[in-house]
């Protein structure tokens, strides 16, 4: 006869499910980081990214490799491309590369500068409209919908013709063109954010509005501010150069790509340089980012399957 005390017995339900849950979690990790490397195999999003990584080594290290002063005069003037001049010299004989290379500089900082205000304003005017709702959400919304009425061009050069052409003026002026669309998705993001039950469990445990909103609200909004910054970041550097074309921007004699294409029209038909070079550095620095933000876009949007954007 087989002792009763001496029969096997099973483990506690509560241990197993507990080991099954950490074992399932611990094999799950390869898969995710997989899946997650897998949604990169975005040719869009790939191309954008090596674009915009090329644009920002040029701006960090590109003086250090062409040596020349963008400003620096010489007596070869509207020379076209050569050896010594790669993409040739304007009017004064100053080197275009030189001034392409010092005007991605430019428009990094700018670009970066001027969505970094538009960020963090908005991203202020959504919390407070999303969490408080009522007459705060009305009032506010009412303000960004007033801002979407004027175009945005046209906002932005007003803002910068009554703060006075300049660089600093013309990255406010893009901040705050950009502010109201970004509180807008801010909004939305967090009117569904708080429906959701642990929300309304924190707030009924006595947490305070700010509480709620820096550490329950903005965690879970983050990934459609990176894809939305990543694109602004490109329609920022679009509109300096369109500031700058106007005279509202960077003032000469410092070179920026909106400032070279306005110098570039007196000599459009001698001197194709000089509106090429700076045109196709534009185009394709915001190319890069709009492809970095639908490539960012396909990994961060957990509705997207993998196969939104193409595979290799």
């Amino acid at each position: 006869m087989s002792n009763p005390g001496l029969e096997p017995r099973e483990p506690p339900l509560l241990a197993t499910e507990a080991v099954a849950d950490a074992f399932g979690h611990w094999t799950a990790m390869p898969r995710q980081r997989l899946s997650f490397l897998g949604k990169w195999r975005n040719p869009i999003g790939l191309i954008g990214a090596g674009i915009v990584l090329f644009n920002v080594f040029i701006a960090v290290f590109g003086k250090y490799i062409w040596t020349l002063d963008p400003d620096a005069q010489d007596s070869d003037r509207l020379q076209a491309p050569s050896w010594a001049h790669p993409m040739g010299t304007d009017e004064l004989g100053r080197d275009e590369l030189a001034r392409i290379i010092h005007g991605a500089t430019v428009s990094l900082q700018v670009g970066f500068i001027a969505v970094g205000i538009a960020l963090v304003a908005g991203t202020l005017l959504g919390l407070v409209a999303g969490f408080y709702k009522g007459w705060v959400d009305g009032i506010l919304m009412r303000l960004v919908d007033l801002m979407f009425a004027l175009p945005g061009l046209v906002f932005a050069i007003v803002i910068a013709g009554l703060l006075g052409p300049s660089r600093r003026n013309a990255m406010i002026a893009i901040g705050i063109v950009f502010t109201p669309a970004i509180a807008r998705v801010v909004r939305g993001s967090v009117l569904e954010v708080m429906g959701f039950p642990y929300i309304e469990s924190t707030r009924a445990l006595g947490a305070s509005g700010r509480r709620v909103m820096t550490r329950h609200l903005l965690p879970n909004i983050v990934a459609p501010l990176i894809v939305l910054v990543t694109v602004y970041l490109g329609s920022a550097i679009l509109a300096e150069a369109a500031l700058s074309f106007l005279g509202l921007g960077t003032q000469p004699p410092e070179a920026s790509w909106g400032g070279m294409l306005n110098t570039a029209r007196s000599y459009i038909d001698a001197a194709w340089w000089l509106s090429v070079f700076p045109g196709a550095a534009i185009m394709l620095v915001v190319l890069g980012f709009n492809f970095l933000g639908d490539g960012l876009r396909d990994i961060l949007d957990p509705r997207l399957g993998p196969s939104v954007g193409g595979g290799l």
